[in-house]
């Protein structure tokens, strides 16, 4: 266990009751000065031969903690700069048609719901919606994919387990689990996981993960490559394509954001994933109780780490909240305001939520 506290390493949280990881986390000071000396080096010292040196060695430290946040191998991570990139390309890999269907869940966020409107829009896939706990249920003859959350971003229910008995590919969208609760991709039977990094990994804006089962990978194109998706890029048009989940990163990622990552999983890592993740959990369910003794209207949800509650108005609901110091967000178009609760909280956050929630 590190000496210092998780809480004192985050220096919003000495002003602010900072409750919206699931849009952005809270950064480490730590995770700030290592992206500063990135780029204080490459100010003093230029962007030469040696800085693509260190870009890679970064990318690779990158990789290999995402894979082991994901229980996978490091061979089957690909590096991106959200959980939307990482869904479109693997959607757009899998190279479905007409006649061929994606099934989703009815509670999806855009950042999921573009990628497979895209597909049914270009390329004629049909798209077909259930309820999140019953998707296991509603695969059908047609079905070539299930996409949906493994976290659901409105509420906080989690995937049905059931999901890992199906008999086509399950691609699941890591923004709100990433991170937030114990992911292993074996265990969650899925096929094809994007997660992000700015979110619960509490790292820069651009960051995330694509993970690609080796049985799958066969199936899934790269259908934008750059210069790191190859082996020998030299070679031109002749050039092989990487046999592992390189051959699906984004093309370019800067040394400043991976130190930034990479300083943010560390301060969490030393905490304890364990106590991270069950901390985390524990308050956002005192949260929903609280809540729910002062009345309102708590959402179904599961053992994760979102609390959204109906709310009319919520947008000036929020912003009111922000004048008071508690930031929070809405959920547009459904009522509802959301609490995204980090084990870097404590009590006093959910309490000066709960005292400006009463004070309008």
């Amino acid at each position: 266990m590190a000496e210092r506290p998780l809480r004192a390493q985050f220096p919003v949280l000495a002003r602010l009751a900072y409750l919206n990881a699931g849009t952005d986390g809270p950064i480490p000071a730590r995770a700030v000065a290592a992206a500063r000396a990135e780029l204080e080096h490459q100010a003093t010292e230029g962007r030469t031969h040696a800085h693509f040196e260190r870009r890679g060695e970064l990318q690779a430290r990158q990789r290999a903690a995402y894979a082991s946040l994901l229980g996978c191998d490091i061979d089957d991570v690909a590096l991106t700069t959200s959980t939307t990139e990482g869904v479109a390309r693997a959607v757009a890999g899998l190279q479905l048609g007409a006649g061929d269907e994606i099934l989703t869940s009815d509670s999806e966020h855009p950042g999921l719901l573009g990628p497979l409107q895209a597909a049914r829009d270009l390329r004629g896939v049909v798209v077909r919606a259930a309820p999140l706990a019953e998707l296991s249920d509603a695969v059908g003859p047609a079905t070539r994919l299930v996409a949906c959350s493994h976290v659901s971003w409105i509420t906080g229910a989690v995937a049905p387990a059931a999901l890992v008995e199906v008999d086509v590919p399950v691609l699941l969208d890591g923004a709100q689990g990433s991170g937030a609760v114990p992911t292993d991709v074996t265990a969650l039977g899925c096929d094809i996981y994007a997660g992000s990094g700015q979110k619960w990994l509490c790292g820069p804006d651009g960051a995330g993960m694509l993970y690609v089962s080796p049985a799958l990978r066969p199936q899934v194109a790269a259908t934008m490559r750059g210069y790191g998706s190859f082996e020998d890029a030299g070679a031109g048009l002749e050039a092989q394509l990487r046999p592992d989940a390189r051959r699906y990163d984004a093309p370019s990622l800067s040394a400043e954001s991976s130190a930034l990552a990479l300083e943010s999983m560390a301060v969490l890592a030393e905490h304890g994933w364990d106590e991270v993740h069950g901390r985390a959990r524990a308050l956002a369910a005192q949260l929903a109780d609280w809540l729910e003794q002062s009345g309102r209207e708590v959402s179904p949800r599961g053992e994760t780490t979102l609390v959204s509650w109906r709310c009319e108005d919520a947008g000036d609901e929020r912003d009111r909240l922000a004048d008071a110091g508690v930031v929070v967000r809405d959920l547009p178009g459904r009522g509802l305001l959301r609490a995204s609760v980090g084990a870097w909280n404590d009590e006093s956050d959910l309490e000066r939520l709960l005292e400006a929630l009463e004070s309008r």
